[in-house]
């Protein structure tokens, strides 16, 4: 299992910043050993410009990115999904697809920068914020033992990370 590439889906309802954000983070720091992908049950259809523009400044990959519904991931020859992230409490909330080959799940619930409202400098802070505080976590996470962990103990650890804003990240 040490050479397995994990396929992770991050999902959120717009598919438009946070997941963004998360699949294109985690594609980086995985270093191959993970292959991210996200997705949204009621997509916008486009990728927020400032998540964009915070990914170009950050020296990650953009041109793959796009807003889409988590359907697309239902279909057959999607990939089948080690991990499902849903890091909007809406998501969280809603009713997801039977995913197949039974994925560990989390919540790992991030404030939606793009409900933000002010200046374009304000909006920038807070996409800064929900990208510092997907790295935490994907760093975390990308350092666990995998392989190693029983299913009890690697769901435990999951959501801890997910609760990192709880206890003050």
């Amino acid at each position: 299992m040490d050479n397995k590439v994990f396929n992770v889906l991050f999902l959120c309802t717009g598919n438009s910043a946070r997941s963004i954000l998360a699949e294109a983070l985690l594609n980086r720091l995985g270093n191959g050993r993970f292959h991210a992908c996200s997705a949204g049950s009621h997509p916008g259809g486009t990728v927020n410009p400032f998540a964009l523009e915070l990914l170009e400044k950050s020296g990650l990959p953009v041109a793959d990115l796009r807003s889409k519904s988590w359907d697309e991931f239902t279909l057959p020859g999607a990939p089948v999904f080690d991990f499902v992230f849903t890091v909007c409490d809406n998501a969280a909330g809603e009713v997801c697809p039977v995913w197949p080959g039974q994925p560990m799940t989390a919540h790992w619930g991030i404030e939606d920068p793009a409900a933000v409202d002010g200046s374009d400098d304000v909006k920038r802070k807070a996409f800064h914020t929900a990208y510092t505080q997907l790295n935490r976590r994907l760093s975390i996470f990308t350092c666990l033992p995998i392989a190693k962990l029983d299913a009890l103990s690697l769901k435990h650890a999951l959501d801890d990370i997910g609760h990192l804003r709880e206890r003050g990240e």
